[in-house]
């Protein structure tokens, strides 16, 4: 291709349109377009094609606070950007309808023999934009939901105040969380999810772990009275029930939702792992415990007809030999970062050399952009 310095005096300025159909073996001149310089507003994005639609119809969004790298998000992904600088010259022509005609118009109609046809350059671009998928910034919604966790103070504060404005401080809409927090819209609500969040007043809260086991626990309490079956609970009576000893509504739903599931036929059961890990938490919460003593005191704790295994607190306590006695101590992985590099941190804080098999329940969620052959002290179980 001819490159042209100076503006053509004899020539018909054309587009992008005409050198995207610029036929095999046929050439083009180009010239510096009128306005050409760095145009800084103007930089190139490198997409993958089943990305193309998302962007075209305007289903992206760009998100991030001003002291973080922003990020690209569709609806259900969430995308790093990175810049690449290249060694070759990546021209940019604008539209046809944006460019200039130089000469004649009525010259370039009836004499475009006589005269060539000029592609008008309008920045010369270092590089492009492309897109990294990456992890959601989960920890970050972790640490925003924590800051204000919904407690019985908040149900007397409701009850004290009536209609009267609360203050909202360290609270969190939809709106604000999708400003703060680096994912797509559906890992975030899988986000809130995970974290067992709970919209209240249009604001997203955790629920304080001690008050949520007292609405269990007294869920529990209530089966024994009323004679409710954990597998068939009946919505209805039992948010009626617990009301009625100062719990709201919207607190019993999601006690239900936390700890059970519904039915097809529309009535409640209470999940058995769930129980039994909530269980377990709350025993190790006041430390290190030998094995034989805390299986004792978890199978006084389970509700009656739940059935405890200890393949259940996988992923949420670890046991160690210490001389002829094993102990057994809560380390969850919903205490972890999300992030690869910290996560690994973390864990060989905790212990310099892991078997497989104690490892996995503890990666098997993220994304590995870190290989295990990094770490030397696994012992692989093979």
């Amino acid at each position: 291709m001819e490159i042209e310095a100076e503006q053509p005096q004899q020539s018909c300025r054309i587009g992008a349109d005409a050198v995207l159909s610029l036929q095999p073996n046929s050439s083009i001149s180009i010239a510096y377009h009128p306005f050409f310089g760095p145009h800084d507003d103007l930089i190139l994005l490198e997409l993958d094609e089943k990305l193309l639609p998302d962007v075209l119809h305007q289903r992206v969004t760009l998100r991030g606070q001003p002291d973080e790298d922003g990020v690209l998000c569709t609806m259900s992904k969430t995308y790093a950007i990175k810049f690449v600088g290249t060694s070759n010259s990546v021209l940019l022509i604008p539209p046809s309808d944006q460019s200039v005609l130089c000469g004649n118009t009525q010259d370039c109609d009836e004499k475009d023999h006589d005269k060539k046809l000029v592609a008008p350059v309008i920045k010369v671009a270092p590089g492009i934009m492309e897109l990294v998928e990456i992890a959601p910034k989960m920890d970050r919604l972790k640490m925003l939901l924590s800051e204000n966790p919904y407690t019985f103070d908040d149900v007397l504060i409701t009850e004290e105040l009536g209609g009267m404005e609360k203050n909202n401080s360290n609270l969190y809409r939809w709106d604000d969380l999708i400003d703060k927090v680096q994912a797509s819209d559906c890992e975030l609500r899988s986000g809130l999810q995970a974290l067992s969040a709970v919209e209240i007043d249009g604001y997203w809260r955790v629920v304080d772990e001690n008050y949520m086991a007292g609405i269990l626990n007294m869920l529990l309490h209530n089966s024994v009275l009323n004679d409710w079956s954990l597998n068939a609970l009946d919505e209805i009576e039992v948010v009626g029930v617990l009301q009625s000893d100062g719990f709201p509504h919207k607190i019993v739903h999601h006690c239900l939702q936390v700890y059970g599931s519904k039915e097809d036929s529309g009535m409640w059961r209470l999940d058995e792992k769930r129980v039994c890990v909530h269980f377990a938490r709350g025993i190790l919460r006041g430390g290190k415990m030998r094995i034989e003593n805390f299986m004792a005191e978890w199978m006084r704790k389970i509700p009656e007809g739940m059935q405890a295994s200890f393949e259940m607190l996988e992923g949420e306590v670890l046991i160690e030999k210490l001389g002829i006695e094993t102990w057994v101590h809560s380390f969850s992985v919903s205490s972890l970062p999300s992030a690869p590099a910290e996560r690994f941190s973390m864990l060989f804080r905790e212990r310099p050399k892991w078997e497989w098999k104690d490892l996995q329940p503890y990666i098997r969620s993220i994304n590995l952009f870190l290989t295990l052959t990094d770490y030397k002290s696994i012992i692989y179980n093979l």
